[in-house]
């Protein structure tokens, strides 16, 4: 057994999509009851579809202004619920929908569909029409939702269609990152770095944006959770580490520097019992405030990542909320997700990639191969070399995100890239390490990051579905700036004073 504590990452029995759908009384019962069973069979359908993160729970259909204000007030109370989908299978006048949407405080996906796929052009009669009206329904529902600024996610497609299937659970995703950014705990040991300024920023407003609490705690708070790791519970760690990694021989049972890797385990051990006792599902460390600590923490941190814990160096607390969200918004799917850094550039004519790392803290989640436990001087921090995991990254596809404080907004900055492996072994690098290629080329994507604010710790994911991330930005009311193959900086720049213009009209209104 791996010796951790319960993985962060909410299980998908404690999350649910309501699927809510939406008719009248004026056809009958008959047609109502038919309504019932033709939405039930699709929202089984969904629920049924392996790109479903989640259960797609059936609600019954609502006809009356107060029906859907009492349900759509329930989802907003229900913690279990993490998003609703709403369809209006027949012609629901959109009046009656006021109330409820001004209540719902949960996202909100309209799904645009009919019951059958074909018309049956040979016996169709008005029977047929009225119980498949989601044509006009569906144009009724979207006008009041545009009227009233109701921000939420519009798919359109058939439930047979993968394409469709593979849409709603991406937003469904987006929507669960979401809800665990609302209840999201994140322990600062520490402060941030000083005179860094993109580091810094408004706690309140996040805590007021995106639901996560951000307060600091002594690092000796977290020296004493580390003192109390009695030596057995070491043992097992240090024969895990030796089970699952390839340990240096310095490190080894016996051999000079094995205390180092035992010291390491104890920081691994009390780091987990601090935050599993607090309930927290991120957290920063600051190499300027290490206390009582003999190492700065490294393969602790790396571990606790690759269990769905959020983290930031240098008391980074935006990208540690980001590195969870995305975690959370991932888990299961194919890749991992890794705390990064920018670091140096090979500007080789045609050839240019982006080396990032850190100082030791990159996610196993993204490794190619085995990684070793190593220990090495760090320069900085004044404490013992510390140990850490080292890798180099698998090639793929992946996206580099970052959160900036603008003061009166956040704002979210992505790159698509290509993760590829180093032209030679990094065999004098003693630190985890990603090598890409940034879309749409190398000056373009810098100059856009650059204008954009972007900074310069980020999240790199392997595992992010891009339509995700742009219903996850939905979904938090934050303004999301893309870099891929089709930007141009003059076409960037002007993007980002078009949006300024609109969130300051916007936080007016």
């Amino acid at each position: 057994m791996a010796y951790s504590t319960t993985p962060p990452i909410a299980p998908a029995s404690v999350r649910e999509i309501w699927f809510v759908t939406g008719s009248q009384s004026l056809y009958g019962q008959e047609i109502l009851d038919q309504v019932a069973e033709q939405s039930r069979a699709i929202a089984e359908r969904i629920d049924g579809s392996s790109d479903m993160p989640v259960p797609v729970v059936w609600k019954p259909v609502v006809t009356t202004g107060d029906s859907i204000y009492r349900l759509l007030s329930e989802a907003s109370a229900d913690e279990q619920c993490a998003g609703v989908i709403a369809w209006m299978h027949t012609f629901s006048p959109a009046k009656m929908w006021i109330r409820g949407l001004n209540a719902l405080r949960r996202p909100l996906l309209h799904f645009h569909t009919q019951f059958g796929v074909e018309i049956p052009w040979e016996t169709i009669d008005m029977d047929f029409m009225n119980l498949n009206q989601a044509a006009h329904g569906d144009r009724e529902f979207g006008y009041i939702q545009t009227r009233l600024s109701v921000s939420r996610a519009t798919i359109a497609g058939h439930v047979t269609d993968p394409d469709t299937t593979g849409r709603i659970g991406s937003w469904a995703r987006a929507a669960l990152a979401a809800a665990d950014l609302r209840g999201l705990r994140l322990a600062r040991f520490g402060d941030n770095m000083r005179d860094v300024a993109v580091t810094e920023g408004d706690k309140v407003e996040a805590e007021s944006k995106f639901g996560v609490s951000v307060n600091s705690y002594s690092i000796n708070d977290l020296v004493a959770s580390v003192d109390a790791v009695p030596d057995p519970d070491i043992d097992k760690l240090v024969q895990e580490y030796q089970d699952l990694y390839r340990v240096a021989d310095d490190l080894l049972r016996g051999r000079d520097r094995h205390d180092s890797l035992r010291e390491a385990a104890r920081i691994e051990i009390g780091l987990r019992q601090f935050l599993d006792d607090g309930q927290f599902g991120a957290f920063t460390t600051n190499f300027e405030d290490l206390g009582g600590l003999r190492q700065l923490p490294g393969i602790a941190v790396q571990r606790l990542m690759a269990d769905g814990y959020g983290f930031g160096a240098e008391g980074d607390w935006k990208t540690a909320a980001m590195v969870r969200a995305v975690k959370t918004l991932c888990h299961g799917l194919p890749g991992g997700t890794s705390f990064m850094e920018d670091y140096t550039y090979d500007l080789t004519p045609g050839a240019e990639t982006i080396l990032g790392a850190h100082m030791l803290e990159v996610c196993p989640s993204i490794a190619a191969g085995t990684p070793t436990v190593e220990a090495h001087p760090l320069a900085i921090g004044g404490r013992e070399d510390p140990v850490r995991l080292r890798f180099t990254a698998a090639p793929g596809e992946a996206v580099v995100l970052g959160i900036c404080d603008l003061g009166g907004r956040f704002r979210l900055v992505a790159n698509d890239v290509h993760v590829i492996e180093p032209p030679t072994p990094l065999r004098s690098l003693p630190v985890a390490c990603a090598v890409w290629e940034p879309e749409p080329s190398w000056s373009t994507s810098t100059e856009a990051w650059l204008m954009a604010g972007g900074p310069h710790h980020t999240v790199l994911s392997t595992a992010l579905p891009r339509p995700a991330l742009r219903d996850l930005a939905t979904i938090l009311g934050t303004e999301l700036v893309s870099i891929d193959a089709d930007t141009e900086s003059y076409a960037f720049q002007r993007e980002l004073r078009w949006n300024a213009v609109y969130h300051h009209l916007a936080d007016g209104i």
